[in-house]
């Protein structure tokens, strides 16, 4: 437990039931103690624990986890913080996540677009190209929802549409 970070977190109005404040390397760590299993990373998901949310996302079998789930988790998503690290431990790495990740940013739902963001940043970043097509969509959607976007939102944006010139 990191003391320090985790009082600050309760005082910042982290929306969690409990707060160890353990740092992303050390649940990493954590993590590859076990071996990945479904029910235990959606048993750590269903917890209202910050490190739990981060754990599920490392435990999680990426075969295993299909869109329909992703749903789901996205929308339990209690942080930005929660969503950075879900989109890049296990969401980028589904081979379903660009055209999920294009189906969230049209959504009306703020976190639904952040993940969407979140995931297309990502999948540049690793080397992804996208089609014209996409790439009208991806500036379009940006135009729309970045004079409106929160900061988390407005940061996924700027980095997504960063990639594009």
């Amino acid at each position: 437990m990191n003391g320090n970070l985790s009082a600050r977190m309760r005082e910042a109005g982290a929306p969690y039931k409990l707060v160890f404040g353990v740092e992303l390397p050390r649940l990493q760590s954590i993590a590859e103690e076990f071996q990945p299993s479904r029910q235990l990373a959606q048993e750590l998901w269903n917890e209202n624990i910050r490190e739990c949310k981060f754990l599920a996302t490392m435990l999680m079998p990426p075969q295993e986890f299909l869109p329909e789930i992703a749903d789901i988790w996205v929308d339990e998503i209690p942080t930005a913080e929660v969503a950075q690290v879900l989109c890049m431990q296990l969401l980028s790495k589904e081979p379903w996540c660009a055209v999920t990740a294009f189906e969230w940013i049209a959504s009306p739902s703020p976190m639904r677009q952040l993940c969407g963001f979140l995931c297309i940043a990502r999948l540049l970043q690793q080397g992804a190209q996208l089609q014209e097509r996409s790439v009208s969509e991806l500036k379009d959607q940006a135009q729309s929802l970045l004079p409106s976007a929160d900061l988390p939102l407005r940061k996924a944006i700027i980095a997504a549409t960063s990639f594009l010139e």
